[in-house]
């Protein structure tokens, strides 16, 4: 397990397109914040009547279900990168088409607690990577859907992602 604390990236580490999502990430620590956002969005998405998990707060936005889907799937996705640039895999990553990904995901036949449960295996299974990468792998850098991208970015980014969610959530869906 890394001793150090991972400081968020420079901004030469990403596509500046993924700085709306690092920027929201509080902690001068990325393996303190993904462990600390888990509890928490788990208890909102616990907190959600199942009754209220296809809501849509508008006729073209995804549902409660789909964004958490898009969440995890999206987090699956970071962390595979990660893996392979941090393994000092050199081969480009394609990026993905994240309404096909939810278009096609079986997010409204599930239950959002298992939707839920799910999620936090999958953070659980994203901690582990992170939490045991050698101190040179957070800079090491690769090639993900035609950018240049550090491993300590893609940490980042996953955090900031579900941050961002978390707050489309809480402010456009649960309001009220």
């Amino acid at each position: 397990m890394s001793e150090l604390a991972i400081a968020a990236p420079p901004a030469n580490e990403y596509n500046p397109y993924y700085s709306r999502y690092i920027s929201l990430v509080p902690q001068a620590d990325i393996l303190v914040s993904l462990e600390r956002q888990l509890p928490e969005t788990l208890a909102l998405l616990r907190g959600i009547p199942e009754e209220r998990a296809g809501y849509r707060y508008a006729a073209d936005k995804w549902s409660i279900k789909q964004v958490v889907g898009h969440l995890t799937d999206s987090e699956r996705v970071f962390a595979y990168r990660a893996l392979r640039i941090a393994r000092n895999d050199a081969t480009p990553m394609e990026g993905f088409e994240q309404d096909d990904y939810v278009r096609y995901g079986p997010f409204e036949q599930v239950r959002l607690a298992d939707l839920a449960s799910e999620f936090e295996d999958v953070r659980r299974a994203t901690l582990d990577l992170f939490q045991h990468l050698p101190p040179e792998a957070w800079t090491r850098r690769g090639v993900a859907n035609k950018s240049e991208v550090s491993v300590r970015a893609l940490a980042y980014i996953v955090a900031g992602h579900e941050l961002h969610h978390r707050r489309v959530l809480e402010e456009k869906y649960l309001k009220g």
